[in-house]
């Protein structure tokens, strides 16, 4: 029996860790991919995970079903080095099959070890079944408690396998309706593929906060967490997956993929993670029927109508500061241009052997433009500020480049509250916002002036009215501290600190 640790759960990356190369951005979970009725369905699979490269950098895996088997593969690492070696034939003999789903992993929950890679695949009395998520279940401990106590046993730390546990556990005839019989005891936020031996399945939980869209490709049909793992595949986009809606994709008798939708939880408006506009989708992505690069620039440019300065240059910091930034400039009519150069060929993994060696931090990743920035009064656009600490470095690099001004702009509001949904978002004690004044967080960051989207400002940006406060459209928590779902776990942890204090205090008082 392994039991997960909740300090394997929720720990926080070391800043000081050169295997973490932790860069104070807040990272999402997972990318999905997933593909039947396609013969070539493991190299299709493969080249949409590197589509989505950028939603996980630290496992991969591909799980195939060729009509009589599963293979499955899952490793440490970028897809690249696993699956993109050039060589299709050879993935296609390693990973046959018409069938797969495939997942990028960035953890969220479960420590990064080979056992938490996903897709998770288990054998059931029904068949062979593998599921791979991009999410959180809030609720994971809870389950994962309750189960073990009545016998199960975990083979990963990962919250995942708690979908797996509950389908082999269901007393339902039907997989599908085991599936559904799984969802309906987990909460939180989640996108679901599963693979079974006749059918690809695909959830997304009740109010949409994790993304899947549908595809189509020669008369198969792809799942995917973006439309970019769906263009670089040449598929065609046919819609995304609705909030509470399992799509259920099987081979029909005729040869081509067949799909059934079912609604089995009571419809309510949607709440999409805004995230995603902010700062986790591809820019060529189209998410809930929107550009994510037109978003990102409309929020640019209404961060320059509600934060103008005087200033000779727009420099964004690459690459997710970059639409925003041009919108900033349009909106401003100040020059854009690349006064920071970023390096795209430095891992995770660069080697940083001494201290000092270390401490050069950012610059491993971004080189000040000098001629650009000398004598100039700067507007820095980024994508958000969440710890500090990369800001820090950025406005010391430029301010070292001779930059006369620095004028940082944030085009999102001030994170002030923690994630429970499958974001990798530090502590409350720990975001920057959270802990400090506006005044307090321009002086920390050395710069002369400092502002952020406004609330309204970003749900303008996403095509709103306004910000709807008794129903809002969006999972918008970061920044406002409306939480859309119940926090079973979190709140059971809180009790229980609650409950220690209580009885500290108790106790000095004897």
């Amino acid at each position: 029996m392994i039991a997960a640790q909740p300090s394997d759960r929720f720990a926080s990356p070391d800043p000081d860790d050169e295997s973490c190369a932790d860069d104070g951005r807040p990272r999402e979970k997972c990318g999905l991919f997933g593909i039947i009725g396609a013969d070539d369905a493991s190299v299709f699979t493969a080249l949409g995970l590197h589509a989505l490269q950028h939603r996980g950098q630290e496992g991969c895996g591909i799980v195939t079903f060729d009509g009589a088997r599963f293979h499955v593969e899952r490793h440490l690492g970028l897809v690249g080095d696993n699956f993109g070696d050039g060589k299709g034939e050879e993935l296609q003999t390693r990973l046959p099959g018409k069938a797969a789903i495939g997942h990028t992993r960035y953890a969220t929950q479960g420590a990064n070890i080979l056992r938490n890679v996903q897709p998770l695949f288990a054998d059931l009395s029904s068949g062979g079944c593998a599921v791979g998520h991009n999410g959180q279940f809030t609720n994971a401990r809870a389950l994962r408690d309750d189960l073990v106590r009545n016998g199960a046993i975990f083979q990963s730390t990962s919250d995942t396998e708690c979908v797996l546990q509950l389908i082999a556990r269901s007393r339902r005839t039907k997989i599908v309706d085991r599936f559904i019989d799984a969802l309906m005891q987990v909460q939180g936020a989640y996108a679901l593929v599963c693979l079974t031996n006749k059918k690809l399945i695909g959830a997304r939980d009740p109010i949409g906060i994790r993304p899947l869209v549908i595809g189509e490709r020669d008369g198969a049909y792809i799942l995917a967490s973006e439309t970019c793992a769906l263009d670089i595949i040449g598929a065609r986009f046919v819609r995304p997956v609705e909030n509470g809606e399992v799509v259920v994709i099987s081979m029909g008798k005729n040869g081509k993929a067949e799909l059934e939708s079912y609604f089995p939880f009571p419809r309510v408006p949607a709440r999409p993670c805004v995230f995603e506009f902010v700062y986790f989708s591809r820019p060529d992505s189209i998410v809930e029927g929107r550009s994510v690069y037109e978003v990102r620039k409309r929020m640019g440019m209404r961060l320059a109508m509600e934060t103008k300065t005087a200033a000779d240059v727009i420099v964004p910091v690459p690459d997710s500061g970059v639409p925003a930034a041009l919108g900033y400039a349009q909106a401003s009519g100040i020059p854009y241009e690349l006064g920071i150069i970023r390096n795209h060929y430095v891992g995770r993994t660069f080697i940083q052997p001494k201290q000092e060696i270390r401490a050069f931090g950012v610059r491993l990743k971004h080189s000040a433009n000098r001629d650009i920035l000398k004598g100039k009064r700067v507007v820095l656009v980024d994508d958000s500020i969440v710890r500090g600490t990369t800001s820090r470095k950025i406005v010391q690099m430029v301010r070292d480049a001779g930059a006369a001004e620095i004028h940082f702009r944030s085009a999102s509001p001030p994170i002030k509250h923690p994630d429970f949904y499958g974001i990798d978002m530090p502590d409350k004690d720990q975001l920057m916002a959270a802990q400090l004044t506006s005044k307090e967080m321009k002086k920390q960051l050395g710069v002369d002036s400092l502002g952020f989207l406004s609330v309204e400002g970003l749900y303008w940006a996403m095509g709103e009215e306004k910000r709807n406060a008794a129903h809002p459209q969006y999972t918008d928590h970061c920044f406002t501290g409306d939480y859309p779902t119940p926090l079973v776990d979190h709140n059971a942890d809180r009790a229980a600190k609650d409950f220690q204090l209580s009885l500290l205090v108790e106790s000095s008082a004897k």
